[in-house]
C-alpha cells in the first residue's frame, strides 16, 4: 500500500472516530439536557405544591382568626398607665393593666421576665407566649419557633403558670395543655398586632432585656 494511501487510510478512520465522538456527545448531551428538563419540571411541581398548600394554610388560618377561639378569656378595663412600683395583677400571667414606661424586647428568653416590662410590650401588640418551666425540650423548642421572624413575640417561662403553656395579649388569654395546640397560631394571627391598640406597632426593641 502507497504512503498516500496509507494517510487516507488512517485519515478516514480518524474522521469515522471523530464521527463517533461527536455522535456520542450528542447523544449525552440529550440525556443531560433530558434529566435536567425532568428534574425541572418535578422541582417546579414540587414548589407549586408547597405554595398552594402554604396558601391553602394560610386562608384556613386566616378563617379561624376571624371567628372566635375556644378557651380564650377577654378582660377590659385594663389601665394603660406607667408606674414604676410592682403591680398585682390579678391574671397570671398578666393580660394588661398599669405597667413600666420601659417594655420588653420581644424574643425567646431562658429565664422568666419581669411582668410590668412585658406587659408593656403587650400594649404594643406583642403576644407573650409564657410556659410551665418543666415543660418537655421538645415542646420548647416548639414555642421558641414562633418567635422566629416575628419581632413582637415573647416567649419565656413563668413559675406558676395555671396550665403548661399559656398566650397572652393585652386584653386576651388562652390556656393550653401542650405547645401542639392548634389555637395557639391562631390566636397569634388574631391577635398580634391587633389594630384596636392606641399603641400597637410601637417598638418591641430598644427595652430591657437580651433575647437568646
Amino acid at each position: 500500500m502507497s504512503k498516500t494511501s496509507q494517510r487516507d487510510e488512517r485519515a478516514a478512520r480518524l474522521a469515522a472516530v471523530q464521527a463517533e465522538q461527536r455522535r456520542t456527545a450528542r447523544r449525552r448531551t440529550a440525556i443531560v439536557v433530558g434529566v435536567v428538563g425532568t428534574l425541572v419540571v418535578a422541582l417546579v411541581a414540587v414548589t407549586s405544591v408547597v405554595l398552594v398548600g402554604e396558601a391553602r394554610r394560610a386562608s384556613q388560618l386566616e378563617a379561624q382568626a376571624a371567628a372566635e377561639i375556644e378557651g380564650v378569656e377577654s378582660f377590659e378595663d385594663l389601665s394603660f398607665d406607667h408606674v414604676s412600683t410592682e403591680v398585682d395583677y390579678p391574671q397570671t400571667p398578666p393580660v394588661g393593666g398599669e405597667h413600666n414606661a420601659v417594655w420588653q424586647n420581644c424574643g425567646v428568653y431562658s429565664d422568666p421576665v419581669v411582668d410590668e416590662h412585658a406587659v408593656h410590650s403587650l400594649e404594643h401588640g406583642a403576644v407573650w407566649i409564657t410556659y410551665d418551666p418543666e415543660l418537655p425540650a421538645d415542646q420548647v423548642a416548639t414555642l421558641r419557633a414562633f418567635a422566629e421572624g416575628q419581632p413582637y413575640v415573647l416567649v419565656s417561662p413563668y413559675p406558676g403558670v395555671p396550665s403548661p403553656v399559656v398566650a397572652s395579649a393585652w386584653g386576651y388569654q388562652l390556656q393550653l395543655d401542650d405547645a401542639d395546640d392548634e389555637r395557639l397560631p391562631v390566636f397569634l394571627r388574631k391577635y398580634l398586632l391587633n389594630p384596636e391598640l392606641p399603641e400597637a406597632g410601637a417598638l418591641c426593641s430598644n427595652g430591657v432585656g437580651t433575647p437568646a
